[in-house]
C-alpha cells in the first residue's frame, strides 16, 4: 500500500517523499527511548511520533520498513523502560519531584505511585498509554523494588500494544486518506506538527522544570530492599 507521489505534491504533502525511512528509524529509536528510559521523556510526544512514522513510511511504500521498525522499536521500548526500573532502584525517585513544578512535583508523582500500588501489574501494561506515567512507571517500579521478571512480562506486553499499534496505524490509515485528499492533508500536517510543536514545548518544559529546587521529602520514598 504506497501514496500515490502526484498526488501527495498535489495535497501539499510531497515533502514527506524527502525524509527517508533511515531517517524515521533514528527519530523514532531514540525518542522511544529517551521517552522510555528518562525524565526528559515526560514531555516528549511519544504517541505522535509513532503515528508520524508510519505515515511518513506509508509515503515510501515502505511496507517491510513500518513492520521491521515496529519490531525494533518494541525491542527499544523494552530495554529504555528496564534502563528506567534500574535508575530508580540505584536512585530512588528522590531526585524526581520539584519544588513549585508544574509536572515534576510531589502530587504527581504520588499519583503515579498510587496508580501502581493500585493496578500492581496491570498498571505496568497501561502505563504505556498514559504519556506521563509511561515514563514515571519504570523509576518508581525499580525504587519500589517490582520483581524485576514481572516487571520485564508487564512492560513487555504493554509495548506489544502500544509500539506496533500506532506505527501500523499511521502506516496503513495513510493508504486509506489518498480517497479523500483533504484530509489526508489535514491528517498529516496535524500529526508531523504535533510532533514537532510537541517536541520543542516539551525540551522548554524540561529545562523550567529542572531549573526548580529538587523537593525533598525522604519520607514518602519507598524504603530500600532488604
Amino acid at each position: 500500500m504506497t501514496f500515490d507521489f502526484a498526488a501527495s505534491e498535489a495535497v501539499g504533502v510531497g515533502w514527506l517523499n524527502t525524509a527517508g525511512p533511515l531517517l524515521v528509524w533514528v527519530i523514532v529509536l531514540s525518542f522511544v527511548f529517551i521517552e522510555c528510559a528518562l525524565i526528559i521523556g515526560l514531555f516528549l510526544p511519544g504517541d505522535s511520533l509513532l503515528f508520524a512514522a508510519g505515515v511518513v513510511l506509508a509515503s515510501h511504500g515502505a511496507h517491510a520498513s513500518a513492520w521491521l521498525l515496529s519490531g525494533a522499536a518494541l525491542v527499544v521500548a523494552v530495554v529504555g523502560n528496564q534502563v528506567g526500573y534500574y535508575i530508580g532502584q540505584q536512585t530512588g525517585v528522590r531526585f524526581i519531584a520539584r519544588r513549585g513544578g508544574k509536572v515534576l512535583n510531589r502530587h504527581n508523582l504520588e499519583r503515579a505511585r498510587e496508580f501502581l500500588d493500585r493496578k500492581g501489574f496491570f498498571a505496568i501494561v497501561a502505563a504505556r498509554w498514559i504519556p506521563w506515567i509511561r515514563t514515571l512507571a519504570p523509576l518508581i517500579a525499580g525504587a519500589a523494588r517490582m520483581d524485576p521478571r514481572r516487571f520485564m512480562l508487564a512492560t513487555t506486553i504493554g509495548g506489544v500494544f502500544w509500539v506496533p499499534t500506532l506505527v501500523l496505524i499511521g502506516y496503513y490509515g495513510a493508504g486509506l486518506l489518498d480517497a479523500i485528499p483533504w484530509v489526508k492533508t489535514v491528517l498529516v500536517w496535524l500529526s508531523v506538527a504535533f510532533f514537532v510543536v510537541g517536541t520543542g514545548y516539551g525540551f522548554v518544559r524540561y529545562r523550567q522544570e529542572m531549573r526548580r529546587p529538587v523537593e525533598e521529602d525522604p519520607e514518602n520514598e519507598y524504603p530500600a530492599a532488604a
